[in-house]
């Protein structure tokens, strides 16, 4: 899995590429967020187009990183959920816990409002 970052103003997007099932994958995901909290971002965007598949594992990196987000008095939100992973969100009613978007323009805009 890769895992990416890129800056827009005051809103970092985080974009993964590959399967987001157990270690050492879910632990870079969260490190990433962490480290962005460190550096003060506190609205964040997860770009999930390139995850093909995700499992509980996955769900609990998903799940630690919002928390976190929160905690610090921000917001993660997903965008470009593929079908597979929107489906677990939906089996495991996250689509009730997380905000999605379509784009990540929509995810970044969203913030602005």
């Amino acid at each position: 899995m890769s895992i990416k970052e890129k800056m827009h103003g005051e809103v970092a997007v985080i974009s993964l590429k590959g399967n987001l099932m157990g270690e050492p994958h879910t632990t870079e995901l969260r490190e990433k967020v962490y480290s962005l909290l460190q550096e003060g971002f506190k609205k964040m965007v997860l770009d999930l187009k390139g995850v093909r598949w995700i499992n509980s594992s996955g769900l609990g990196a998903l799940i630690a990183s919002l928390t976190s987000v929160k905690n610090k008095g921000g917001d993660l939100r997903l965008a470009c959920l593929t079908d597979k992973v929107e489906s677990v969100l939906a089996v495991t009613q996250l689509v009730k816990v997380f905000k999605e978007y379509e784009t990540v323009d929509r995810a970044v805009a969203s913030y602005k409002q």
